[in-house]
């Protein structure tokens, strides 16, 4: 038997959310239902304000907003029922706008059923939320314009997605220069066979169609992004007999990642940069990936990569940013090798004892604290 085409994919996919699934209950593995990291406090109370049936019919991973919305326009890549574009529409305020696409029509008629309802309740004069019928591979047909976002957000979604080369090709067409993809997927420790490729059930699921972690990297560079930004990562588990023999030793991980559509020439090297704790929600740290925490004041050495992003995304009036690291010497040792040896792969997070920290700390003072 063959892979499944992309159209018999669609197809499956849209039966499974649209008549197999009525809950997130009768979903069969936690793939869909992995939560990331805590949620902010205004995030919890925004999700308090959402209609019940949006929330009973939403099937993702956990929940994935990024931080500093404020007036931001955001797409939501399947946004199934609309929870997260409800409380999106309430962290970008009534002068922001959100945007949900999502290719299973039964989802998008819930989602749109609850607009009034939700406008009613956040005191909005006119919707700052629109819902579309559409593929993440097909945003033009939606009528989505280049370079009309600040913000792109996907929520255990694209593994649906059979080209999931043209989906980033995509997003990063209508991201803003500067602009950020930030998405929760699931990811395989290895490349997957064509017999969990072929099976429905774990393509609803979520799991047949994951990608193999580091074919993200390769993907991300082709299209134009920079380096992806590992977030998080939480171990996915199957509790089926027969699903667990079919997929065999491969193993995979619900992960976090933030991608920068970063222009040209924006940075040319390291440098040094103090957070002024001006995020609302996250004034005396900023826990930006696995890699980087930022605290109010202080001051953290950056390698190119994160000193562009900062420098050309919305961050940047967060940031004092400057050329350049003041303590060279500490290059040469432990800092150095803290910076260049960044953490990548998601089943590596996955065992790291501590919390998510800095590869590189404030002052050039990296690792363990022995270093």
């Amino acid at each position: 038997m063959a892979t499944p085409c992309g159209e018999q994919i669609h197809q499956e996919v849209q039966d499974y959310y649209g008549k197999e699934l009525q809950k997130s209950e009768d979903l069969k593995t936690n793939a869909c239902i992995t939560s990331a990291r805590p949620l902010p406090k205004m995030v919890r109370d925004a999700l308090e304000h959402i209609h019940e049936e949006v929330v009973a019919r939403y099937y993702g991973c956990g929940l994935v907003i990024p931080e500093c919305l404020s007036s931001c326009r955001v797409l939501d890549l399947g946004s199934g029922s609309g929870r997260d574009c409800y409380v999106l529409s309430q962290l970008v305020g009534e002068q922001g706008h959100v945007t949900g696409i999502d290719m299973t029509e039964g989802q998008v008629e819930v989602a749109k059923k609850h607009i009034a309802y939700h406008m009613d309740k956040f005191g909005y004069r006119k919707p700052n939320v629109e819902f579309f019928h559409g593929y993440m591979e097909k945003l033009g047909d939606a009528g989505l314009a280049d370079e009309s976002y600040d913000i792109i957000i996907s929520n255990c979604v694209i593994n649906l997605a059979p080209d999931k080369r043209t989906v980033l090709q995509e997003a990063f067409r209508v991201l803003k220069p500067g602009g950020e993809m930030y998405f929760s997927d699931i990811y395989a420790s290895q490349r997957l066979s064509e017999t969990i490729r072929k099976h429905q059930v774990l393509w609803g699921e979520c799991l047949a169609g994951a990608l193999y972690w580091k074919d993200l990297y390769s993907i991300a560079e082709e299209v134009g992004f920079s380096p992806p930004c590992l977030v998080t990562a939480s171990p996915i588990t199957i509790g089926n007999k027969e699903l667990e023999a079919i997929v065999g030793d491969c193993r995979f991980v619900s992960a976090t990642f933030r991608l920068f559509k970063v222009p040209g020439g924006s940075w040319a090297g390291p440098g040094q940069v103090i957070y002024n704790g001006g995020i609302v929600g996250h004034e005396q740290e900023l826990v930006f990936d696995a890699n980087f925490t930022f605290k109010e004041g202080e001051v953290v050495d950056v390698d190119a990569e994160m000193a562009a992003i900062l420098q050309s995304s919305r961050f940047a009036e967060e940031f004092l940013i400057r050329a350049g690291r003041a303590n060279t010497a500490a290059l040469q040792g432990c800092c150095s090798k803290g910076v260049k040896e960044k953490i990548r792969d998601p089943f590596q997070l996955l065992e790291r004892p501590t919390a998510p920290g800095p590869a590189c700390c404030p002052g050039g003072t990296c690792g363990p604290p022995e270093c």
